[in-house]
């Protein structure tokens, strides 16, 4: 019989290297749903001030050293800066216990870098965007070949308190992911605000006009997850010929709107690329291996 995945991590112990506000997000979340215990987490970060206040907040053990951290870590979450990863990867390398999971939320850094970089096979990448913060996030992940089975709903049993999440095959979307829904909060809180500002021009005051925008929002995203039509069809559904609905979304087409926002997407997406590109000439002066395995002079 399988293990219920709720009881996956029970009695492991879990570092996360880089102690930032998503780490203490997955922290509070994994303590709420009882998926691991305080004292079975470790979290490593530069400042002796944010150790002692995660401690104090959430009652794990907090420390200034990523080796201690992942000293006897069954699972060690990487969720510092792209940027720091060069020097994260040297510190750690050859250090992961040989069972252990290496799950990263780090954008843009591919498994190939982590693994050559930690000497190290079972690797998770992820993609979380913001509202896995609350447990309403969207999570996309991927697998190097060597992560077992039983690894993966570890994993899964740690994503999926953040929220929903969904398994691809292959890494590659992984930045298609972080384009879409990585990103797709800027979208979505930009388009809020610009609401926002619109209905205080009409006359609403500001506290009103977040309270309309916010609710209508989530509505209309709870009710499209809801119905099985199309979205085209659920937008046919409020838009009358020659009412205001129609209006707007004449002004909305005249300013393409869609234009606008495929073209951020594919911005984000190229972008999401580079990071990825861009890393291993960062790696190469602390002699950090090549995704082939190679030391770069």
């Amino acid at each position: 019989m399988s293990t219920p995945r709720s009881e996956l991590l029970n009695g492991k112990a879990l570092a996360f290297v880089g102690s930032g506000t998503m780490a203490e997000a997955m922290i509070r979340v994994l303590l709420d749903q009882r998926r691991a215990l305080p004292a079975h987490i470790c979290a490593s970060g530069p400042r002796q001030e944010r150790a002692q206040e995660l401690h104090r907040r959430c009652g794990v053990i907090g420390c200034t050293d990523n080796r201690e951290a992942v000293e006897a870590a069954d699972l060690v979450v990487l969720s510092v800066k792209p940027q720091v990863m060069p020097r994260v990867l040297a510190e750690l390398r050859g250090l992961i216990f040989p069972g252990g999971l290496v799950l990263s939320i780090v954008a843009g850094v591919d498994i190939g870098t982590i693994s050559s970089g930690l000497q190290h096979q079972a690797v998770v990448r992820a993609m979380p965007n913001t509202p896995a913060q609350i447990g309403q996030g969207m999570t996309v992940w991927t697998a190097s070949p060597y992560v077992t089975d039983c690894q993966r709903e570890a994993a899964r049993a740690v994503l999926e308190v953040m929220g929903r999440e969904i398994y691809v095959e292959d890494e590659e979307m992984l930045d298609m992911a972080t384009a879409v829904s990585g990103t797709g909060p800027t979208y979505v809180f930009m388009m809020m605000e610009a609401l926002t500002d619109a209905a205080v021009h009409l006359g609403f005051s500001r506290r009103v006009a977040i309270q309309l925008v916010t609710h209508t929002v989530l509505g209309s995203a709870n009710f499209a997850r809801q119905s099985d039509r199309h979205l085209a069809e659920l937008r046919n559904m409020v838009t009358s010929p020659g009412g205001t609905s129609a209006e707007a979304i004449y002004q909305l087409e005249k300013g393409g709107l869609r234009t606008v926002l495929s073209k951020a997407v594919w911005a984000a997406y190229q972008k999401s690329r580079l990071l990825g590109q861009t890393f291993q000439p960062l790696a190469d002066p602390n002699g950090l291996p090549g995704p082939d395995g190679d030391v770069r002079p």
